[in-house]
């Protein structure tokens, strides 16, 4: 009788005009593959921008500073000893400051930081998105390297001159007056995020001169971290380790909120789309309802013929078992199918338009990023949802009176 179970269940997926699926059942399945495919597709777009950032942004700048309110000395054998824990990959000098930044058309404001060209690699990706010039030519005297869009709005490019000026007082006899000083530009990198506007490089021998600081002497140790997300806490236990007046500051305190705001759309995305999934879930109740409506007869032909609750429940659990499978294998495959060319889908309707759809942004195309563990999770929840759904009608299936069925036939 349990064979017969199956077979019945999988008999009233189809439509009694022999077609593969009736109407209704197919509306679950679309529902479902639709809902499925969606959650899939936005979940991996989604953890694509927050890879892209998290490489892009937090690739450049630091994991943490350990900075000091006086100038750090002998800051290479702090270095040195800071290198030995176990917790950091590599540890650089570090000078930053705000400055403003002229050239012969435009002036803007800058994060000017000055680093050491040939430890750079080691704690930053900057040197892969060079689009002109390398890392390694700052160690050419009074040289600069800027972001691109910092560049095409000032109007400078590889070969100019601009005019770097800072906070710093310069005093003589003529007076007080910002410090300033001519460089060249060698170099411009291009992230596409907002760092690409306002953030230059110098070598750690120029920021030394600009900061009046001595050959030994430095403002700040940059930190790369094994653990990205702990970076604070790592910081924290090399300062109170330390012997000195010296603080900390991690990508958290700078860049923290960026994420977590990334963090709390993804969650409130996903929500959004398991409501799709849980409407999806409501058409396959639906479907079964009406099966176990319109198969009343049937049901009471099966109970005088001896069948018991779990075969009658089992028919229509198994219609509702098969709807939810196909209809979640069939997301999982369309998902798939989005995602891979959902690039080609874009170029494909900027075609049709005849205009660029995200040139205005940072990331001019969609990354993605598949975490086939959260894929399973979502594939799990919503194969859940749906089976409780199809249970609720298959269970009211028992409610039905055979005799009060078969009076009337």
């Amino acid at each position: 009788m349990s064979l017969i179970s199956l077979k019945l269940g999988y008999k009233y997926l189809r439509s009694n005009k022999g077609g593969t699926f009736s109407f209704t059942t197919f509306l679950a399945i679309i529902g479902l593959t639709i809902g499925i495919s969606s959650l899939i597709v936005v979940t991996s777009v989604m953890n694509g921008f927050e890879k892209e950032l998290e490489e892009r942004i937090l690739g450049v700048i630091p994991h943490a500073v350990i900075s000091s309110e006086l100038p750090i000395n002998d800051y290479e054998v702090l270095i040195d000893n800071i290198n030995k824990n176990e917790n950091i990959i590599d540890a650089v000098p570090y000078i930053s400051f705000e400055g403003i930044i002229t050239s012969t058309y435009e002036t803007s404001g800058i994060s000017v930081i000055g680093i050491d060209p040939k430890e750079e690699k080691n704690v930053s990706i900057i040197s892969d998105y060079m689009f002109t010039g390398v890392l390694s030519d700052l160690e050419k005297d009074n040289s600069i390297i800027i972001g691109s869009s910092l560049a095409a709005k000032i109007g400078a490019f590889v070969g100019d001159q601009v005019n770097i000026t800072t906070a710093e007082i310069k005093t003589t006899l003529l007076g007080s007056f910002p410090r300033s000083i001519n460089l060249e530009v060698i170099g411009i990198f291009e992230l596409q995020t907002e760092i690409d506007q306002y953030l230059t490089l110098i070598s750690h021998t120029t920021a030394q001169k600009i900061k009046r600081l001595n050959v030994n002497e430095t403002i700040g140790i940059r930190l790369k971290t094994i653990d990205l997300f702990d970076a604070d806490l790592i910081a924290k236990d090399l300062v109170n380790s330390m012997n000195g007046n010296f603080t900390s500051v991690s990508w958290k305190n700078t860049h923290g909120t960026l994420f977590e705001a990334i963090q709390f759309e993804k969650l409130l995305i996903s929500l959004m789309l398991f409501l799709i999934v849980t409407v999806a879930s409501i058409l396959v109740l639906s479907t079964v309802i009406m099966t176990v409506k319109s198969k009343e007869r049937e049901i009471g032909i099966l109970m005088t013929l001896g069948a018991n609750y779990k075969q009658i429940v089992m028919i229509f659990f198994t219609q509702g078992f098969l709807v939810s499978l196909i209809g979640i294998i069939s997301g999982i495959v369309l998902g798939f199918i989005i995602i891979f060319n959902l690039n080609n889908f874009i170029d494909v309707i900027e075609t049709i338009l005849n205009r660029k759809l995200l040139d205005a942004y940072f990331i001019n195309y969609f990354p993605y990023h598949i975490n086939y563990l959260q894929i399973s999770i979502i594939c799990i929840i919503s194969f859940f949802i749906s089976l409780f759904s199809t249970l609720i009608p298959s269970i009211r299936a028992l409610r039905l009176n055979p005799i009060e069925i078969l009076r009337h036939e």
